[in-house]
């Protein structure tokens, strides 16, 4: 998180230096790819994390970042309402994510601290089969009740009865194939989510205008409203849900076909109004089609992105 800060300062200090365009093109490139990179690490780690504390926290964990992209959404609607210069603009920008990320830094170094994950981050050093958790998903169960344990992600505990009437304890680690073999149903899911999701959002989406051209403000804030603000609220209520209700089970087969249904929304979109067309023709010219479909569209990738990940560690 400390390198994130570090290239988030680095850039918000470039908004002030006059440079050529393309030296400033090239370092805003590159720091996007360091960026995205040692995101994909952090998240992978959290997650990993997460294997440790029971199944609510990784719906809530999910919840904030899709809060994260509502977020955005608003930031770029104010800066649009504002009036500012593109300078200012870019720089509070910048400035954004380096006191959201000074801010998850703090906190990641004050969880240690807290009783519960004390309780739930000692449990996974711990071989004794007494330390095992059941996790629930209302509520958070305190040391001493009857419990199993929250999973382990490096090694699976075996325990083996000795000859003696003893257990003996031992430890053998997992192959990512095995894991994968385990959670197959799970990972297409979320590839299918993706995939159908990043072919029409934003590169479809955010072309789609109103069919109300007299009024020049609903022009102006249609698109950031009703494609990136609802997408992402949508999405956050639909990564929620998972903490309410998780259908279907670990078990089910025909997720990654519910997941793939939402293929429907590719021609939905597609058929919505988007000006300078050449081949086809606009069914859905009323704004209210779009917001319905973008709203169905999103609360269904939330949901879908949450259950694979909440149910996996299982």
């Amino acid at each position: 998180m400390l390198a994130i800060l570090s290239l988030f300062i680095f850039t918000a200090v470039l908004v002030k230096v006059v440079m050529a365009a393309q030296t400033f093109f090239s370092l805003t490139l590159a720091t996007i790819w360091f960026i995205n990179a040692f995101c994909a690490i952090l998240q992978g780690s959290l997650f990993g994390l997460l294997t440790l504390f029971p199944q609510q926290y990784s719906s809530m964990f999910l919840s904030g970042q899709g809060m994260a992209g509502m977020f955005a959404a608003l930031a770029m609607i104010l800066s649009m309402s504002s009036g500012a210069d593109i300078e200012t603009v870019a720089l509070g920008y910048f400035i954004t994510p380096c006191v959201g990320t000074s801010i998850s830094i703090i906190c990641y170094l004050l969880l240690p601290r807290l009783d519960f994950a004390q309780y739930y981050l000692s449990k996974s050093n711990t071989n004794s089969p007494k330390s095992y958790e059941m996790e629930t998903k209302t509520e958070l169960l305190h040391p001493g009740e009857e419990n199993g344990d929250a999973g382990q992600k490096k090694a699976v505990l075996l325990l083996k009865e000795t000859e003696a009437g003893g257990v003996e304890e031992e430890k053998r680690t997992v192959s990512i194939c095995t894991i994968l073999r385990k959670i197959w149903v799970m990972a297409v899911t979320i590839v299918i989510t993706f995939g159908v999701t990043l072919s029409v959002f934003p590169a479809i989406t955010a072309k789609v205008g109103t069919h109300i051209q007299d009024n020049a403000s609903w022009n102006k804030f249609f698109n950031p409203v009703c494609c990136f603000l609802i997408f992402n609220v949508m999405d956050w209520i639909g990564r929620s849900l998972t903490s309410k209700t998780l259908w279907p089970g670990p078990d089910c087969m025909y997720t990654p076909l519910l997941a793939a249904s939402r293929f429907i929304f590719v021609p939905l979109f597609m058929f919505c109004n988007i000006g300078d067309r050449q081949y086809l023709t606009t069914f859905f010219y009323n704004d209210a089609w779009f917001i319905i479909f973008m709203i169905l569209f999103s609360i269904s990738n939330g949901y879908f992105v949450s259950l694979p990940m909440c149910l996996a560690p299982k």
